[in-house]
């Protein structure tokens, strides 16, 4: 398949998102730091930045990033916070406002999120509230953050009560997504990310699911595949961003899978070493197809196509494949009363009547999705 594609001179691909006065591009190439830091220069001259980044990250990538802040002229501060999905809590909030606001970050500076979907849903946030909004950059560092969470201006902190609850809605001035820092990713961490990438061909576009069956292990390796992968997913996002930027809409359709992924991770209490957001995803997905079977609504040969290439790339697609359990059909159902798309009371599911038709599926009684719970939690595999 081809991607209608702008590149500059050095090799980037520009993918815009076009939101009325909030507009901006989407950068995606190798060794764009340096880049990277002509850009943000040029988008606030004289300003300070503050570069939010994790402990992972900063030993990483960090020090090359800042050299190149420093050939522009750029003033930088760095402010590390921990790993993981725990980072993203109130505590972190303040503790990253607070930093932000000793380092005399004004209203004209930049923010820069540095790292994963952690680092760009927390920094996001702390950007919006800070002095009532200040502009931020996502340098996103993981596939699942290139290809997701850097894009649409979706910012936010977890609660006990779920994923992602407090938040705001607050766009990025310009991502920049340099595919050479995913050399570093480990395996788990790559594949994690790969099930947001196959998303987006389940949703609506069933020759990118055709390719990404012949591809993924390419993606994986590295070549220019994955620079292709990630632009379409981009392309992807933010067309849909640009016609609903308050998921009002069709915007739900990003959730395909994470009805489920938000609940398991809830009852895994967000532990990285158990489940991470990404093979979370992956079980979503293909219960997602397995559901919408159940329901009469997708051919039996798409759902099993679905489970088989996660499993084929590593990927987990069963509740049997969470380590430690994934809880009662009761807890996982209760878990999902807290899923933003829940209205009234009600629970919203995105659906599938096959690859590439997924659909907004309101008011789903709950004895079905228990019911469908208890069987998949006594299936044997994926693809039986």
């Amino acid at each position: 398949m081809n991607i209608t594609r702008t590149e500059t001179p050095g090799g980037r691909i520009v993918v815009p998102v076009a939101l009325e006065g909030r507009a901006y591009d989407i950068q995606i190439g190798r060794h764009q730091l340096c880049e990277a830091a002509a850009l943000i220069g040029a988008l606030a001259p004289g300003a300070k930045v503050a570069l939010v980044t994790d402990e992972t990250v900063a030993t990483l990538h960090a020090p090359a990033l800042e050299a190149c802040f420093h050939q522009e002229g750029i003033a930088v501060t760095r402010i590390v916070v921990p790993p993981g999905e725990a980072t993203k809590s109130y505590a972190q909030l303040v503790s990253l406002c607070d930093a932000l606001l000793a380092a005399k970050i004004e209203r004209d500076d930049l923010v820069v999120a540095f790292g994963g979907g952690v680092v760009g849903d927390l920094t996001g946030f702390a950007a919006a509230v800070l002095r009532r909004g200040v502009r931020f950059v996502q340098i996103p560092t993981t596939l699942l953050a290139q290809v997701d969470s850097s894009v649409g201006g979706k910012t936010g902190i977890n609660s006990s009560h779920g994923k992602n609850l407090i938040g705001a809605f607050h766009q990025p001035a310009l991502v920049i997504a340099d595919t050479a820092l995913l050399d570093t990713l480990s395996e788990r961490e790559f594949k994690a990310g790969y099930a947001e990438v196959v998303k987006y061909g389940l949703i609506g576009d069933p020759d990118f699911f055709d390719w990404c069956e012949a591809n993924w292990s390419r993606i994986i390796a590295g070549g220019p595949e994955r620079d292709h992968a990630v632009a379409v997913s981009c392309r992807a996002k933010a067309a849909i961003v640009a016609r609903d930027e308050r998921e009002d809409g069709d915007r739900a359709l990003l959730n395909l899978g994470h009805t489920f992924a938000h609940a398991l991770e809830r009852l895994t209490k967000y532990d990285s070493t158990r489940l991470v957001h990404g093979e979370a995803v992956a079980i979503g997905l293909a219960l997602a197809f397995r559901f919408s079977q159940r329901l009469g609504l997708c051919p039996g040969q798409d759902a099993v196509r679905v489970g088989r290439h996660l499993d084929a790339v590593g990927l987990p697609s069963t509740l049997q494949q969470v380590p430690g359990g994934a809880g009662s059909a009761d807890e996982i159902v209760a878990a999902m009363g807290q899923d933003k798309k829940v209205k009234r009371g009600a629970l919203t599911f995105i659906l599938a009547r096959g690859i590439g038709k997924s659909f907004i599926a309101p008011g789903v009684a709950a004895d079905e999705v228990r019911a469908f719970v208890e069987d998949e939690l006594v299936m044997k595999g994926a693809a039986d």
